[in-house]
């Protein structure tokens, strides 16, 4: 069983110059639109804000999923993939060193935010001080007011990869009717999906645990398509050792919500202003530096944020 981290907080000589962390505060303070905003409150009761503790600490706890290729997943102790190295140039642009925290994925959203951003585990672990791939939602956020989701770093837009020679045409969807689909068991692509048409669709798609395995199967031949995002589909055609040209992806329209896709974030703490600025900041030079870019240009996926 995981145990809370206990961190030290004796208060830093004033004589102290100021940190690269208290610097870059100050600038993404001044760079705020609502000065007022900046400072997080401290509790009445005299003990340190949540943002002083993790300067203190001199490091991020940053809270990802477990087993969710291609964004973070591997073991513990050696843990890869989009997410983690995003992770890795925020903090290092915030001046922090990084920490993660790997979690199992509840129920949904609301128990994800509830158990790494706001609360913490009932086990005993978290929450962490900031979460990734949060779905940058309004509904979310005011089902969540202790929590606040921010800073888009990517859009996961859904897509169709499919074998073109089992599917010559692809014009509507309903030109998937009589072949062989698949879709991750419980996500909502795949209740669209089987939804679509009044079911037109539903008796003929297989149930995988993934997103990845679902798309595995088309590039294994064992379905001619598979409903899932552009990112997973880029993560299992870049896997291959062979270009297999007959294996493409393709935007399909099923004329519901998620043809528009959704932005993914990072949630913290509603109430930490100043670790909301320094984010919103640090992601706002990785962007313009390019260096945004060159971490989806590594691991071979395509940037979209609108």
């Amino acid at each position: 069983m995981s145990k809370k981290r206990k961190y030290a907080t004796s208060p830093l000589p004033e004589s102290s110059p100021p940190s690269p962390l208290r610097r870059r505060v100050l600038a993404a303070s001044a760079m705020a639109a609502l000065a007022p905003m900046a400072m997080a409150q401290r509790p009445d009761d005299g003990e340190p804000s949540e943002f002083e503790i993790i300067q203190r600490r001199g490091s991020l706890v940053v809270a990802v999923y477990k087993d969710n290729e291609p964004y973070s997943f591997g073991p513990p102790s050696d843990m890869r993939g989009l997410d983690i190295d995003i992770a890795r140039a925020l903090t290092r642009e915030m001046g922090l060193g990084l920490s993660l925290l790997p979690f199992q994925a509840a129920e949904d959203m609301h128990g994800d935010l509830r158990n790494m951003v706001t609360r913490g585990h009932y086990l005993g672990y978290g929450p962490a001080d900031l979460m990734m791939r949060a779905p940058v939602d309004m509904h979310l956020m005011m089902a969540n007011r202790l929590a606040l989701i921010f800073g888009t770093y990517q859009k996961e837009v859904p897509v169709l990869l499919f074998d073109r020679r089992r599917i010559e045409r692809l014009d509507t969807p309903d030109d998937l009717k009589g072949h062989a689909l698949a879709g991750e068991r419980g996500m909502g692509l795949t209740s669209a999906l089987m939804g679509y048409g009044g079911g037109l669709l539903k008796e003929q798609i297989r149930l995988f645990d993934t997103s990845v395995q679902a798309a595995e199967a088309v590039v294994a031949g064992q379905v001619a398509a598979a409903y899932v995002t552009r990112a997973q589909a880029e993560y299992v055609l870049a896997q291959q050792a062979v270009q297999q040209e007959h294996i493409v992806i393709e935007d399909i329209k099923l004329g519901n919500l998620v043809d528009r896709g959704w932005p993914v974030g990072v949630a913290i703490k509603s109430r930490n202003r100043e670790l909301r600025l320094l984010v919103e900041e640090s992601f706002r030079r990785l962007h313009a530096s390019g260096e945004m870019l060159a971490i989806f240009r590594q691991h071979k996926l395509t940037l979209t944020t609108a």
